[in-house]
């Protein structure tokens, strides 16, 4: 294998790739990402048999070949290349090294052979549709922040993703929730997405999935059957198992009596909670809302600490109320809030599940449970 590439193209690839390889790995090939030059391309692959990402870059190829080198190494030894480099990667045929040349620089990796490196098989995809990039980062930045980090309850460790209908209209959902507070934000439908199964995406996949469509502008392709999922970005496929698991009915959390509404500056209340919650507990991290009339107090006591207090202007018009939340769950909802957007809230009763919307974006609701305080 001989070959000659930018440095930049070859960073960007690196850099998605590599991340989904384990640190500390007990099968060594799975360290590794695999190699292969052909047509005018370098295909470069990495899994931890769960998830493997592929991509693209194109290259001057001499000598098509394949092999593996390890990927944090060989990412590690690009990145601190100097821009505008010409990578030269070369491999003699039957031996166990890969050289890599840049200016004067000159490194040696050990390879493992490519026979051994493991091919992850999708299947069958019947459900296949697109979805704008866009759109795929809103659904994914406003319900991540809600997914469960408790191994235990493996069925909510990852986004629910499914095709629900929404005032008679047909939506793509997507639902997250740990049992303290739940995300879910919706887009119409894509043509094609009708027929998919309700499937729960893994959060590691979600994270890698977001790395790649960071900068893209064009439609992200999704194909996916009960056990699989693939991700079709530019140059780059994401293919991932899916969570096999039932997820919760989470619309039987979602209160339909909350008469009690607010609305509040996002930003204002993040920076006041922030505030105050200085000065609560680290354990509970508790803030209480005291409302009145078009008046709300927001304010955190500790035996240790003290008490904080802080007013924020709100609209508010029914009866007085004190709840308390916890403030890291009350901060992630107001950050999904668009820069310098509403806040709306619904409530019942100091003892109920509490409704937050985002004023400039209908299709995004989340649920926050409150505490005592």
């Amino acid at each position: 294998m001989k070959l000659s590439i930018e440095r930049a193209a070859l960073l960007t690839a690196l850099a998605h790739v590599q991340s989904v390889v384990e640190r500390r790995n007990t099968i060594p090939i799975l360290s590794n990402v695999h190699l292969e030059a052909a047509d005018d391309a370098l295909a470069l692959t990495a899994t931890d048999l769960d998830i493997a990402v592929v991509e693209g870059v194109p290259a001057a190829v001499s000598r098509p070949g394949a092999t593996t080198v390890p990927a944090h190494t060989f990412y590690d030894i690009v990145r601190k290349l100097p821009d505008g480099a010409e990578v030269e990667l070369t491999q003699k045929a039957g031996e166990p090294r890969l050289q890599l040349r840049a200016g004067r620089s000159e490194f040696t990796l050990a390879c493992l052979p490519k026979e051994d490196f493991p091919v992850m098989a999708a299947g069958e995809l019947p459900a296949h549709f697109q979805v704008a990039a866009a759109e795929m980062r809103r659904l994914i930045d406003k319900t991540r922040f809600a997914i469960s980090t408790e191994e235990t309850r493996y069925y909510l460790n990852g986004i629910y993703l499914h095709a629900a209908q929404s005032a008679g209209v047909a939506v793509l959902r997507a639902v997250a929730t740990d049992g303290h507070r739940l995300a879910r934000v919706e887009t119409p439908l894509p043509e094609g997405a009708a027929a998919m199964p309700g499937v729960i995406v893994p959060r590691k996949t979600v994270t890698e999935l977001r790395k790649l469509i960071d900068s893209l502008d064009g439609d992200v392709d999704v194909s996916l059957s009960d056990t699989k999922v693939r991700f079709a970005v530019g140059r780059a496929s994401l293919t991932s198992k899916l969570i096999d698991g039932q997820f919760p009915d989470y619309e039987r959390v979602i209160p339909a009596d909350n008469t009690r509404h607010l609305s509040v500056e996002a930003a204002a209340l993040a920076q006041a909670v922030d505030r105050v919650s200085t000065i609560s507990s680290e354990r509970s991290r508790a803030v209480k809302m005291a409302l009145d009339a078009n008046r709300m107090t927001v304010s955190a006591t500790s035996p240790e600490n003290g008490t904080a207090t802080e007013e924020v202007t709100a609209a508010y018009g029914d009866g007085a109320l004190e709840i308390g939340f916890n403030s890291r769950y009350l901060l992630d909802i107001m950050d999904q809030v668009d820069k310098g957007g509403e806040a709306r809230f619904s409530f019942k009763d100091s003892g109920s599940p509490t409704i937050v919307r985002d004023a400039s974006d209908e299709g995004a609701l989340f649920v926050i449970m409150p505490m005592r305080v």
